[in-house]
């Protein structure tokens, strides 16, 4: 019997979490900008009805933010993850699996319930009332089709923010709903190829030849199709896979001009990794440092650098990882004409991960690092906030660090940006 799978999404999320701690922001126009306060990346409904579009840069929208009054804030990733956590919280008391998407969405085991829907709004309820996020969730028997059940359940108040097409009839009525270009998986250049051959919505696109859609589109459509025909092809994942690469990139506030401010953000970015691998109990055998300038500057001088190492033995020590990042920082760095380069994006990636327990050893591996002496920073900075201690290569002014010009407190996860309540009392004779 297949299994029923749900995927639950909050509204707006950025948004929504804004408007937990200011409720100014309700029925108003929102938008929270990317990175350095470049470009929209999430709006209010009342800011789409101002025609604001996705990844909208902020300077070209400048009049109508002004002229609407939209309110604007820079992403806040401390406060939206603590929302996310608190959100996956709930869903945990209404299924015994979840598979955590993305910040805004997750997978959820709907098997066993006989009332889905009931069960569905009661936790929708849960969520609103525990955490204050509106979100909706849509059900049907594969992942593909659980997406469009979302997104159909997101834009038809009728359904109350929840759907469930686990019965195939339904599925036959609705799918006609939902345009080829916003199915899950479905990107631009296939859309282009599909709306060619006369295909527009869902429906048209199940009913075609899975031998037809690989041809089309490689085994990725062959996959949707057999998805939206109710053949589960993307298996639900109970556990959490294994990590097997890591990231930490970021674009800079202002240009880096000079080797040394270059190799403080670097050297933030591999600090950050070996903490993230600190968490997941993991090690890494290689790095990849980048660094590039602004490619949308073609009046600038262009250069993009990038070298590999490995880190042997493979480590999570924060001045091993540090030390290799120095060593690929200093390969890839120009020969001639450094004065001209101003970089504004900089990257440290991780490789090769593995358990620490599983990590392989030589006969000639002699201990290094020292995994007490990285226990104590963990618990300083998990103490006493993060960045309380770190290493000197990092600096101290860190001209480098992205602009948040908007953004909100932490209110969540720092005592120094909790919310405060003042009381006052007028006591009568």
């Amino acid at each position: 019997m297949t299994r029923p799978i749900a995927i639950s999404d909050s509204a707006n999320f950025y948004v929504s979490a804004e408007r937990l701690f200011d409720p100014s922001l309700k029925g108003v126009p929102v938008i929270v900008l990317s990175n350095n306060d470049g470009c929209a990346v999430a709006r209010s409904d009342e800011a789409k009805a101002l025609g604001i579009r996705m990844g909208e840069p902020l300077h070209l929208i400048r009049d109508k933010v002004e002229a609407h009054g939209i309110r604007v804030f820079s992403s806040n990733y401390t406060l939206y993850g603590d929302i996310s956590r608190r959100v996956v919280a709930v869903y945990e008391d209404y299924t015994p699996n979840v598979e955590i998407y993305s910040i805004d969405e997750c997978f959820l085991d709907f098997g066993g319930f006989r009332d889905r829907t009931a069960h569905a709004r009661a936790m929708r309820r849960d969520v609103l009332r525990r955490v204050g996020v509106p979100v909706r969730v849509g059900i049907a028997p594969t992942k593909t089709l659980a997406k469009c059940a979302n997104d159909i359940a997101k834009k038809n108040p009728i359904f109350a923010g929840v759907l469930d097409i686990m019965d195939p009839g339904l599925a036959d009525w609705l799918l006609p709903l939902v345009p080829v270009g916003d199915i899950w998986g479905i990107g631009r250049r296939t859309e282009a190829k599909l709306h060619g051959l006369g295909i527009g919505s869902a429906a048209e696109l199940r009913a075609m030849p899975p031998r037809q859609a690989r041809a089309l589109g490689t085994v990725v459509l062959e996959r949707t199709v057999l998805e939206l025909q109710g053949e589960p092809c993307i298996a639900f994942d109970d556990v959490a896979p294994q990590r097997k690469g890591m990231a930490v990139t970021r674009s800079a506030g202002t240009p880096m001009q000079d080797f040394d401010t270059l190799f403080e953000a670097i050297a933030a970015h591999a600090t950050r990794a070996a903490e993230k691998l600190r968490q997941h109990g993991l090690v890494a055998g290689t790095m990849t440092v980048f660094f590039h300038t602004n490619r949308h500057r073609p009046d600038r001088p262009q250069y993009t650098g990038s070298r590999t190492t490995g880190i042997v033995p493979m480590s999570s020590d924060t001045f091993e990882l540090v030390a290799a990042a120095r060593r690929c920082a200093q390969a890839a760095w120009p020969k001639t004409g450094t004065h001209a380069y101003a970089f504004t994006k900089a990257g440290v990636m991780l490789d090769d991960l593995l358990p620490l327990e599983d990590r392989p050893r030589t006969l000639f591996d002699a201990p290094r690092g020292s995994p007490a002496l990285m226990r104590a920073l963990d618990e300083v900075n998990h103490r006493f906030g993060k960045k309380t201690m770190v290493v000197a290569s990092e600096g101290l002014v860190r001209s480098w660090q992205l602009r948040a010009d908007h953004r909100s407190p932490r209110y969540t996860t720092r005592l120094s940006d909790l919310p405060v309540v003042r009381l006052s009392m007028c006591i009568q004779n």
